[in-house]
């Protein structure tokens, strides 16, 4: 498999907004285009290939045939192990929590949800939620969650371009409005719903919680880090944004070229600022290559690139 481009899955839930078609270069089917899938080969939206040979294949059907693109390390997991999203936050998501791998597989027979933020963009004043600010015990949080307290002890943390934030498994969390993220997850689609303003779908209903769950899988103390991710300068452009068993994600900042090639795991290239050409591809802010292992990517241009891996 060559490098190639990826297509990705669109969803359209009711607090999205219109900047990914508009600006990011997305071909979403719809008006308000919540989250695009860059990189995904779970069932809930596969994305695409969207060159060469296997044009118009999902990356799931391609690895399946292809297994080694992965390299040793992407091989290792018994699942594809990265789910990576461009988010457009019009308006504020629910508060919610992921469980861990070992709840998870026990009760719902899925993975957990380890995941990080990196923040393209976010209006003046924008802020989202990470954790609790005091402590509470179970009672006090399902108290709290069912009779109008939660928004009290939610610990709030005000964002702007460039920041990065790790949300373990078990952290309460919310992006805020005006916010536009590229989360880097594991591959899983399992959330808890804690709180959601009381907002209906389009049928007028309002959208299921899963507060005694969550009650359950949640990290009730309060947090200690701010949020933000330990990042670490690897080189004179590029940093080391998260670093876990699940994923790898650098930051690398490219004016003139940079090249990439690893040969343990496969790598997605996703632009968030500027534009060039990967492997000879154009790229813009909002595409996303993918890269067979061992294969060498020269990224050539002025842009901002997120490159993740295992």
């Amino acid at each position: 498999m060559n490098i190639t481009r990826l297509e990705p899955a669109y969803k359209n839930y009711i607090w999205g907004g219109t900047r990914l078609n508009k600006e990011y270069n997305k071909t979403s089917p719809y008006d308000i285009t919540a989250e695009s899938w860059e990189l995904s080969c779970h069932d809930d939206g596969l994305c695409v290939i969207a060159d060469g040979e296997y044009k118009g294949k999902t990356l799931k059907e391609v690895i399946a045939a292809n297994p080694d693109i992965l390299g040793k390390n992407g091989k290792a997991f018994d699942f594809f192990p990265i789910l990576i999203k461009l988010i457009d936050a019009a308006d504020r998501l629910s508060v919610q929590v992921h469980p861990d791998d070992e709840y998870a597989l026990a009760s719902e027979n899925s993975y957990g949800k380890t995941e990080m933020w990196y923040v393209v963009d976010a209006e003046e004043g924008a802020s989202l939620v990470y954790g609790l600010k005091k402590d509470v015990t179970k009672e006090e949080f399902l108290d709290l969650s069912k009779n109008g307290g939660l928004m009290d002890i939610l610990n709030f943390v005000p964002v702007k371009k460039g920041d990065v934030f790790f949300i373990r498994s078990g952290m309460i969390h919310a992006i805020g409005k005006g916010i536009l993220i590229a989360e880097i997850q594991q591959n899983s689609n399992l959330t808890y719903r804690v709180y959601d303003y009381d907002r209906r779908d389009k049928e007028g209903n309002l959208r299921p919680l899963h507060v005694d769950k969550a009650a359950t899988v949640s990290d009730l103390t309060e947090v200690k880090d701010g949020g933000f991710a330990d990042i670490k300068q690897i080189s004179e452009n590029v940093r080391r944004l998260s670093e876990c068993k699940y994923f790898t994600v650098d930051e690398i900042k490219v004016n003139g070229t940079h090249e990439i090639r690893n040969d343990e795991s496969f790598v997605c290239l996703t632009v968030v600022e500027g534009e060039g050409k990967i492997a000879d591809l154009e790229a813009k802010a909002g595409t996303s290559i993918f890269v067979p292992c061992s294969e060498k990517a020269v990224i050539d241009g002025k842009m901002t690139v997120l490159a993740s891996y295992v």
